[in-house]
């Protein structure tokens, strides 16, 4: 992210006036009464990302119960359904402390930049398809090794 630093140093600090006046001429319209005086809210991709990591996690577990361990379940007793929950600890768990440090290491300013949107996108697909995608993926492996065994 060195080249998302040097951008972010590049830039002008949020809310500043490039041009000669920040007034508005007469005849004009001023800003919206609500946002008068206050600064547009600012995004801050550390917490966004951190709430999306905490959401995926809900959906990965919700997922891992209900798709992984129910579709095994209808297969007989095993102790496959357990070592699908064990999977969770070993994959999902580290790669969204990945995410999550990748995001807490910028800066207050990086934090800010709406230059890191296309970052934030790429991340947060990544997250919610792993979140999703795994669960039914460890489901087809687990039902072939099932088949398999037995």
């Amino acid at each position: 992210m060195d080249r998302i630093s040097e951008h972010a140093a590049h830039q002008s600090a949020p809310g500043s006036s490039t041009g000669p006046s920040s007034m508005p001429k007469p005849g004009t319209f001023a800003q919206d009464s609500r946002t008068a005086g206050h600064p547009a809210p600012m995004i801050d991709w550390r917490r966004k990302m951190s709430d999306h990591i905490a959401y995926a996690l809900l959906v990965y577990t919700a997922l891992q119960i209900f798709v992984t361990v129910g579709a095994l379940k209808a297969h007989g007793g095993s102790l496959l359904p357990y070592f699908a929950l064990v999977i969770l600890v070993v994959a999902i768990i580290p790669a969204c402390r990945r995410f999550e440090s990748r995001w807490n290491r910028l800066t207050d300013d990086q934090a800010h930049d709406p230059a890191l949107a296309s970052y934030y996108k790429r991340d947060r697909l990544a997250l919610w398809a792993l979140a999703i995608g795994l669960p039914f993926a460890l489901t087809a492996v687990l039902r072939g090794l099932s088949v398999v065994f037995k």
